[in-house]
């Protein structure tokens, strides 16, 4: 597959189809299951409180790869992104209810650079706060 997108269409300031993902419990244990991180603060309430958490959270790896759907949707290709990095700021509170979290990702074209690459910004936040900061990728277009 290759970007969907071609590199002379996009404009510094583009913005990217903003999406929601939602967060449960049983999404949790299904990344724990897949990832390997059976780590009790992301499935046991009692355990995250005892270590001072205020409730189960989400993996801080599933968040990241959450938040990059908004590029590879965009761009068609997952391979088209060379390079992605996050800062954590704030963990994913996942609530034991049928409602469980949502993590609300945006994303914006902020530069254009060489051999067909753009920057993207995401953002992302969830129960209004920002919980990946810096969170930046570099995409390869057609």
């Amino acid at each position: 597959m290759t970007a969907k997108i071609a590199y002379d269409d996009i404009e510094v300031g583009t913005e990217l189809p903003a999406q929601t993902f939602p967060v449960t419990r049983a999404t949790l244990v299904q990344y724990a299951g897949a990832s390997g991180d059976f780590n009790p603060i992301h499935w046991n309430e009692k355990f995250a409180k005892e270590v001072g958490l205020p409730d189960v959270i989400a993996h801080g790896m599933f968040t990241m790869a959450e938040a990059i759907r908004v590029v590879t949707d965009w761009v068609g290709d997952p391979g088209a992104v060379v390079e992605y990095g996050v800062r954590f700021t704030r963990p994913v509170v996942v609530p034991n209810d049928d409602q469980g979290a949502t993590v609300e990702v945006g994303a914006k074209v902020t530069a254009k650079l060489d051999d067909n690459t753009v920057r993207v910004d995401l953002t992302a936040t969830s129960a209004g706060q920002k919980v990946l900061g810096m969170s930046r990728a570099v995409v390869r277009l057609a």
